[in-house]
């Protein structure tokens, strides 16, 4: 759109989709509570955010299965998503000499096979979340590290559509034990602390920026995808019996 229309047509259209999603959103219903009264309301007044995060982190904490998925989603923000998010902009137009178009292109195919994977896990029953949290995590990395060396647009677009998939399994996954691990007074405060880890991002992206002026993007993209399976892997080994044994609670169906 931004290629045949221009910018502003392009940034209505994608203002417009933001505005049909809040509607959507306001449509929720939430489940009617009881109004707290006497020392319920005193209790609630007394919160503060601060106190919340911290009991988030010390609830987090207090379960291997929690800290487990939560390495997972910091390592995926510092190592993976700069691949697929800041830096393929510069991918589009210095490895494959692509314009604007190109880049929708490969945008467009990563977040496609996003929507495949939400769609099919969406669909699938009886999932064991924390062996696939490990292989589709893995399997993110293997595709990275293909991405890497690859020169080819149509061929990128195809591997970043792969990559979307296992990316998008693997963060729903994360999601899935957080919530079935969590009890409901903290669920809000382990997802609050789930979106810090976001935090990695920007850290992986000033990194990435420094290395791929001294070694370039191949050997960058690679190291970055090398890492982060090796970590990927020694976080499946440290909580083995946390993640792989069927009977294991992050497996439960």
């Amino acid at each position: 759109m931004f290629a045949i229309l221009g910018i502003a047509p392009a940034y209505v259209a994608i203002v417009s989709l933001y505005l049909i999603a809040t509607a959507l959103s306001l449509c929720v219903v939430a489940p009617a509570k009881p109004h707290p009264s006497g020392d319920a309301a005193a209790a609630k007044d007394a919160r503060s955010p601060l106190r919340d995060l911290k009991e988030g982190l010390a609830y987090v904490w207090s379960m291997p299965r929690m800290r487990a998925a939560l390495w997972v989603a910091f390592l995926a923000n510092v190592t993976a998503y700069p691949m697929t998010n800041g830096l393929l902009p510069y991918v589009a137009r210095d490895i494959y000499g692509a314009d604007q178009t190109g880049l929708g292109y490969l945008s467009a195919s990563f977040a496609t096979g996003s929507l495949i994977g939400s769609m099919t896990l969406s669909l699938a029953g009886g999932v064991r979340v924390a062996r696939l949290l490990i292989g589709t995590t893995v399997s993110w990395y293997a595709m990275l590290l293909v991405f890497a060396q690859i020169k080819t647009l149509s061929a990128a677009m195809a591997c970043l559509m792969l990559a979307g998939i296992s990316q998008s399994m693997s963060m729903i996954s994360i999601a899935v034990i957080l919530m079935r691990s969590a009890s409901g007074p903290f669920r809000g405060r382990v997802m609050g602390v789930r979106m810090m880890v976001i935090y990695g991002l920007p850290l992986g992206l000033l990194a990435a920026g420094s290395l791929i002026d001294l070694i370039g993007f191949t050997a960058t993209a690679t190291a970055y995808a090398a890492t982060g399976l090796t970590l990927m892997l020694a976080i499946a080994t440290h909580w083995r019996e946390d993640l792989w044994p069927l009977h294991a609670p992050a497996n439960a169906r």
